[in-house]
């Protein structure tokens, strides 16, 4: 290829992109300018032309005289978007977590650092599929406003507070301005729990768990020397101290402890009589989950297809607040199991949460395919039912009928 003939094909290749850049400049503006047209200023936009030609041909003064009107109307409204809006925002929650049912409070903070003051303007606040609206005054330069508001709570999940919208519109409506500022924040609104007493369900003896305030004749955590008791295994004593005193001593060990703690919440909307009763199955998981990890133990949480972050009580209710029901197809609580049995073959405990839709056979074969060996717990959530405790095959089978319930159900099964 020779050097003209390149030249020219860089040439052209730089001119096509710069068209390229110019056409997306233009229509990147254009969109902006439209923008700011409400669709009852394009409808009077659409009479005033239609009046001035209808006017003009047909030579009626009325229709000119109407089309004045319209025109001047459109450019006084106009007139209202000129003017700067470059308020400094800051959006402050002074709680980013709160449980159901409880108000969050921020502020809103409104500066006009320019050197010329700001005209009225309306500030649009989104809070998840709502808004909030303010109406802010004149700002003369450093003046700031300050708007305080409360988000009330009914339901579980993570609501996007802001970005703020600062809109510039003219009395009737027709033309809006809208200049967007600051992040938007994130509002974990978590489930409902309650505490309770108690270990969390079972523990397994481990070389690697934790030492127990509980003692035992039988361990590998060794504690003290005690005298010989009848019944103590003779592999125990300690002949040393037993020859110095000249009495039997025997080694007393602290239990050492662990448990690889794993909760499987069904998701499945099929399995639920109703929203509530999912809301209540999710508030029973994250109790049990919380007590477990203020226990120190190892937990973690399976749902469909997907497991959730638990490291932390703070992680473990953000992970749950963002939790959805998902389709009837994505599987229910036996294939939750099945899940289980796969990817955690030595769990130690294993609490099934589901609701009160799923039957006793289904139950059964949902334990049956738990890894051997672990604990099962089932915890059926059935809005309004009476609390009842029951055996289904080797599994504690405890049904709740309120969030309330839960504190006395789970001292019959850890007693």
């Amino acid at each position: 290829m020779s050097g003209e003939t390149l030249t020219s094909t860089v040439a052209a290749r730089d001119g096509r992109e710069r068209a390229e850049r110019i056409a997306r400049a233009a229509t990147s503006s254009a969109a902006r300018v439209l923008s700011v047209v409400r669709p009852i200023a394009w409808a009077l936009l659409v009479t005033a032309a239609v009046l001035w030609i209808a006017g003009g041909q047909l030579g009626w003064w009325e229709l000119i005289v109407a089309a004045v009107v319209l025109t001047v109307v459109l450019a006084l409204c106009l007139l209202f978007l000129i003017g700067r809006t470059t308020y400094d925002v800051g959006l402050d929650l002074t709680r980013t977590r709160v449980v159901v049912g409880e108000r969050a409070v921020g502020a809103l903070t409104l500066s006009n650092t320019g050197r010329r003051a700001l005209l009225p303007s309306r500030v649009v606040l989104p809070v998840g599929s709502g808004r909030g609206e303010f109406e802010v005054g004149r700002l003369a330069p450093g003046e700031k406003a300050e708007e305080l508001f409360a988000i009330p709570t009914t339901r579980r999940g993570v609501l996007a507070v802001g970005p703020v919208s600062v809109v510039r519109g003219d009395p009737l409506g027709l033309f809006e301005r809208v200049h967007r500022r600051d992040e938007p924040v994130d509002l974990f609104v978590h489930p409902r729990t309650v505490a309770f007493d108690g270990q969390s369900l079972g523990f397994l003896r481990d070389l690697e768990g934790l030492p127990a305030t509980d003692l035992s004749r039988d361990d590998v955590s060794f504690h003290a020397l005690r005298e010989y008791a009848p019944g103590d295994d003779l592999r125990h004593v300690h002949w040393k101290s037993t020859a110095h005193t000249g009495t039997v001593m025997v080694r007393q060990y602290e239990e050492t402890r662990r448990s690889h703690f794993v909760i499987a919440l069904s998701t499945n909307r099929a399995e639920y009589a109703s929203d509530d009763e999912f809301e209540l199955a999710v508030s029973a998981a994250g109790s049990l989950g919380l007590r477990a990890l203020r226990d120190s133990q190892r937990v973690e949480v399976r749902v469909q297809a997907r497991e959730l972050p638990a490291s932390s009580g703070k992680q473990f209710l953000d992970s749950l607040a963002a939790l959805e029901a998902t389709r009837p197809r994505d599987g229910g609580v036996a294939e939750l199991s099945g899940i289980v049995a796969a990817t955690l073959p030595t769990a130690s405990v294993v609490v099934l949460v589901t609701g009160s839709v799923v039957d006793a056979a289904a139950l059964r074969e949902a334990c049956a395919r738990l890894p051997y060996g672990a604990r099962t717990l089932a915890v059926v959530a059935g809005t309004g039912e009476a609390p009842t405790l029951r055996r289904i095959g080797e599994a504690d089978v405890l049904t709740l009928g309120a969030l309330e319930q839960f504190p006395a159900a789970a001292r019959k099964v850890l007693s």
